[in-house]
């Protein structure tokens, strides 16, 4: 991922207009579009289908409660990923390779395991979700979808051999379709805007169950795999000479990764409305996929329930793609060494074949996936704040104190629910919330 190859006109075309912009020679709104791409591609882990699974379960049986969590989860997204991609515009070195370099080896390798382990879990999920909203959408079962995702995904990710440009396009044109998506959703679906205003700011925790799903929504949006991604999707992407010229790369980057992250916060946001328009007064119990499918059809009619799974099939091929990238990267920058993309995609598809083939309830399946995920989750975001706050590595661009301050909070909140979820889970009672 560290290595740029040059053999497609449109990275070269961009490297050559982003050195423009560096030196002056290019101005406008049009030069910021120049630097567009890394985040756009970040920002798809952030509408994953796993993302999916938890919204709908968080919609349907709490109505519009849980919206702060996820607009939470979204703001300390931000904070994360913008923090990782300047360490990769910085140093030159994605965050796992500063984790091999800086670390001692008896934390990199055990560090490594648990990377890996959330790759899985994450590639789980989006594996299943292109899966489920193909053999829905084409009315053919779940095991074909399953192998069109896998030739599909693939395709994809041999464009990778091309440049980052095209492969940056094909994932933001993705991630345009999840967005227009979820636009026409918010027209059909009876909202009640006034209750999801006050819901998206207003904390509150109904039960112990609700605790559980928080926790999985997290998981399900600040991702550990994005985190390490981004750094390495802007360590080398367009190099820059002077200090000067990577404080307007920080600079186009933080504004990146605002822009992509609110459209991938909306969306967030916009299914745990529809979810709860839609299921919450009379079909509460929805907690799967399929069955939000078949429920939106008679509900609010087959254009709705249509635009559903389009999404979601938008949703899991490309995010599967984005998984696979990011499990190479993670892999390389580990442990120094990188094995063929078709090896590595057939490795992370064998849980889900493997769940499918178990009989598991694939829904129960992403959101259990999600909430592995945050467990996973305080790795990268603890090694970033060390990594970002250091004068020796970072120089000027070290984390200011309210930056600083602002991150050890967002690692100490996740901290802190996995705490109180683990107590859960072992049977301790949760002062304040009824056993849901």
């Amino acid at each position: 991922m560290s290595e740029v190859t040059l053999h497609d006109g449109m990275t070269e075309r961009t490297i050559a207009a982003g050195q423009d912009v560096l030196a002056g020679r290019r101005r406008g709104w049009r030069a910021g579009l120049v630097f567009t791409g890394p985040a756009v591609i970040a920002s798809i882990a952030y509408m994953d289908p796993g993302n999916f699974a938890t919204n709908i379960q968080a919609g349907a049986a709490y109505g519009y409660a849980l919206l702060w969590v996820v607009v939470a989860a979204n703001l300390i997204a931000m904070l994360f990923q913008a923090l990782s991609a300047k360490l990769g515009i910085v140093t030159g070195r994605n965050l796992a390779e500063m984790c091999r370099d800086h670390l001692p080896k008896r934390a990199v390798y055990p560090m490594w395991a648990a990377s890996e382990v959330a790759a899985m879990a994450t590639d789980l999920a989006e594996f299943l979700g292109g899966a489920i909203g193909l053999s829905l959408l084409f009315r053919i079962p779940l095991l074909a979808g399953m192998a069109v995702t896998a030739v599909v995904t693939y395709g994809i990710l041999l464009f990778q051999g091309r440049g980052f440009r095209p492969i940056e396009i094909i994932i933001g044109g993705l991630v345009s379709v999840i967005g227009v998506c979820y636009l026409i959703e918010m027209f059909i679906a009876p909202v009640a805007w006034g209750q999801a205003g006050f819901h998206a700011v207003v904390p509150s925790m109904p039960d112990a169950a609700a605790l559980t799903l928080s926790v999985g929504i997290i998981g399900a949006t600040v991702m550990p795999h994005a985190i390490f991604l981004h750094s390495g999707l802007t360590q080398a992407r367009v190099p820059a000479r002077n200090g000067e010229e990577r404080q307007a790369l920080v600079r186009f980057s933080n504004r990146e990764t605002i822009a992509a992250l609110a459209v991938a916060g909306l969306v967030n946001m916009a299914m745990v409305i529809m979810a709860s328009a839609a299921f919450h007064a009379g079909h509460s119990d929805v907690s799967e996929i399929e069955t939000a499918y078949h429920t939106l059809a008679p509900l609010l009619g087959g254009a709705a329930a249509a635009v559903f799974l389009i999404s979601l099939m938008a949703s899991g091929i490309s995010s599967s793609a984005v998984g696979t990238m990011a499990g190479q990267l993670i892999m390389q920058g580990f442990v120094g060494f990188r094995i063929p993309i078709w090896v590595r995609r057939l490795v992370t598809m064998l849980p889900a074949f493997a769940v499918v083939a178990a009989g598991v309830d694939t829904t129960h399946a992403l959101v259990m996936s999600q909430v592995v995920l945050s467990f996973a989750l305080p790795i990268p975001m603890i090694a970033l704040i060390l990594f970002t706050r250091r004068r020796d590595i970072m120089g000027e661009f070290a984390n200011s104190r309210v930056i600083d301050i602002a991150a050890i909070a967002g690692a100490a909140a996740v901290l802190a629910l996995n705490v109180v979820l683990l107590a859960q889970t072992f049977g301790a009672a949760i002062p304040g919330l009824s056993a849901g």
